[in-house]
């Protein structure tokens, strides 16, 4: 479903991650985990065509995203960044139904098709009883969901999500990643996302790409890649450190 080869991305011209190759399948979870500076949200952006890609390729479904015009990408590909939406006075409806913008044409009319589209991802979501409700008055675990439920009802192949469990307490973070556990399996989009928890990302991922300095430093299975001499390794702790707070 996405494939990356030998991707270089980052700002002004300057290379922040190099040579980043893997691919994500349908209903697959890939998550990215390392470091902080480390480029995962680099990555992610560029995934989504907010960064310019400086050298490799980027393909989803075969299909190199410079042979794709801006709807067809934005049909293939949907994102939720660290980045909070200016939501005013939206509802939590108002909200969902911008990530219809694809198929909504240049009047930006919601037809019956991209009203089933939301209702579907907000039930998906468990959102639905929020939909009236004013964004800017949840926590953040509901504009989590919500922000998941706008991100869905674009009917994606590729899901990207950056840091999504990032300042939820342990009960939304698990939820969080039961719905999305629930979403790769019924909708089988192939899922990229950044996590700081190496169990959450050991628990829910089928493959990790672990990053260090812009640069891949494992790829594969989560259990190997996750233990703890590599995680060690990778976040330069000591093992009095590590044995300190894991037992």
């Amino acid at each position: 479903m996405l494939e990356v080869k030998n991707l270089s991305a980052g700002y002004g011209g300057r290379a922040i991650v190099r040579d980043i190759s893997f691919t994500a399948a349908e209903g697959e979870i890939l998550t990215l985990i390392g470091p902080n500076g480390s480029g995962k949200s680099t990555l992610l952006k560029t995934l989504c065509g907010a960064l310019p890609i400086l050298a490799g390729e980027i393909a989803v479904d075969g299909i190199p995203v410079g042979r794709m015009n801006r709807n067809t990408f934005a049909r293939a590909v949907s994102a939720m960044l660290t980045e909070r939406p200016k939501t005013d006075m939206m509802t939590c409806r108002d909200v969902v139904e911008t990530g219809r913008y694809p198929y909504t044409g240049t009047f930006g009319l919601l037809g019956k098709a991209d009203r089933a589209a939301v209702e579907e991802a907000m039930a998906l979501t468990d959102t639905s009883e929020l939909a009236a409700r004013p964004f800017g008055e949840l926590s953040d675990g509901q504009r989590q969901r919500v922000l998941l439920a706008r991100a869905v009802c674009r009917e994606p192949k590729v899901l990207l999500l950056d840091e999504p469990t990032s300042y939820l307490d342990l009960h939304y973070k698990y939820t969080f990643l039961e719905l999305l556990d629930r979403l790769r399996r019924e909708r089988k989009p192939a899922v990229v996302m950044s996590l700081h928890e190496p169990e959450l990302a050991r628990a829910i991922s089928d493959r990790v790409l672990i990053l260090g300095d812009g640069m891949p430093a494992g790829y594969g299975d989560p259990g190997e890649l996750l233990g703890r001499d590599n995680l060690i390794r990778q976040f330069d702790l000591t093992d009095a450190l590590w044995d300190k707070y894991h037992g």
